[in-house]
C-alpha cells in the first residue's frame, strides 16, 4: 500500500449500538497517532472528511429498530461521501462509530462497484432483522441490510445501491450468534469462520479462503473490521465484548495477509468505545491494525 492514496472518513456515530461511546472512536483512533504512523509507512493521505451525525433524540420511535431514522440519515451521508472517494480512485478508510455505519460504507461502494465482496471481522454476524433481533440495536442488523434482507432500504431510488451477493461474504471471528442469524447463515450458505474454525485451521488458511471467496468475480473487496473480533483482553474498549476472540498477533497477521493479497479496496474499522477503554489500549490497537492493513511491517 506504499504510495496508495487514502481518504480518511470519520463517522462519530453511536446510536446504532446499545451502549453509548462509540461516537468517540474516530477521534480516539486519530489521537493514538494514526495519521503519523500511516505517513511513516509511505501512505499518502489525500483527504480527510467528517460525516455530520445527529444527536440522540428524546425518545425511541421503534424499539424493534432503535434510532433507525438517525442510522439511515448517517448511512446516506456516508454512502455519498464513500461513492465520491471511490470514483476518484482513492481508498476509503472509514473510522466508526458503531457497526451500523458499515451500511453506508457498503452502499456507497456498490454505487460504483455493483459486484462487491465483503470480509466481515466480528464476534457477531450482524445478520439480525427487526423480526429476529433480541435488542433492536441496528448495529446488529448492518450486514443483513447490506445483503438486502432488512425491512428497510437506505435509498428509495431503485438500483442506486446494490445488495451484496451472499456468495461473496465472509464472516471471520464469530462466537456469539443469535438463532435467527444461524438460520440465515445456513440457508444462504454464507462462509462463516467461527473461532472454532480459526482454532482448527489457523488464521492463515482462513484468510486464504476468505480472499478467494470474497474476491471471486467481484469489482472490489471491502473489509469491515469490528474491534470486538479481537479478544477483550487485548481490546477491552468496545460495547459488546465476547471472550475467546482472535489474539493480538492473529489479528495483525490476518490484516498483513490481506495487505499482501492486494484484494482489499476499502475498509471500515468500528466499535472502538473509548469510554470503556483502559489507557487507550483499544484505540491504539485499532490504529496499529489499520497500519498493518495498509502495509506497515515489522521489518
Amino acid at each position: 500500500m506504499a504510495n496508495q492514496q487514502v481518504s480518511i472518513i470519520r463517522v462519530p456515530f453511536g446510536l446504532g449500538a446499545g451502549r453509548s461511546g462509540a461516537q468517540y472512536g474516530p477521534e480516539s483512533i486519530m489521537q493514538a497517532g494514526l495519521k503519523r504512523r500511516l505517513e511513516q509507512s509511505g501512505v499518502n493521505i489525500s483527504s480527510e472528511f467528517d460525516i455530520s451525525c445527529p444527536t440522540q433524540p428524546a425518545a425511541v420511535i421503534d424499539p424493534k429498530a432503535r434510532y433507525l431514522p438517525e442510522v439511515l440519515e448517517v448511512s446516506r451521508r456516508l454512502a455519498d461521501q464513500v461513492g465520491r472517494v471511490v470514483s476518484s480512485g482513492i481508498f476509503p478508510l472509514v473510522l466508526g462509530g458503531d457497526h451500523s455505519i458499515a451500511m453506508g460504507s457498503i452502499a456507497g461502494l456498490t454505487s460504483v462497484w455493483p459486484k462487491l465482496g465483503v470480509i466481515w471481522f466480528d464476534a457477531h454476524s450482524d445478520l439480525n432483522t427487526i423480526t429476529t433481533s433480541p435488542s433492536g440495536n441496528v448495529h446488529g442488523m448492518s450486514l443483513a441490510a447490506a445483503l438486502g434482507w432488512t425491512e428497510w432500504r437506505i435509498s428509495d431510488k431503485q438500483g442506486q445501491y446494490q445488495p451484496v451477493n451472499p456468495k461473496n461474504v465472509v464472516i471471520i471471528g464469530a462466537r456469539d450468534l443469535d438463532p435467527g442469524e444461524k438460520d440465515f447463515i445456513r440457508k444462504q450458505g454464507i462462509a462463516c469462520y467461527t473461532m472454532h474454525e480459526i482454532d482448527r485451521m489457523g488464521i492463515e488458511a482462513v484468510m486464504q479462503q476468505a480472499v478467494q471467496i470474497a474476491g471471486k468475480d467481484t469489482d472490489g473487496v471491502h473489509l469491515s473490521f469490528d474491534i470486538d473480533s479481537v479478544d477483550p483482553i487485548e481490546a477491552p474498549g468496545t460495547g459488546t465484548p465476547v471472550r475467546g476472540g482472535v489474539s493480538y498477533r492473529e489479528a495483525h497477521f490476518a490484516l498483513e495477509l490481506l495487505s499482501e493479497s492486494g484484494c482489499i479496496t476499502s475498509a471500515d474499522v468500528v466499535e472502538v468505545n473509548p469510554t470503556l477503554d483502559t489507557h487507550q489500549q483499544t484505540s491504539k490497537l485499532a490504529m496499529e491494525l489499520i497500519c498493518s492493513l495498509l502495509g506497515e511491517r515489522i521489518l
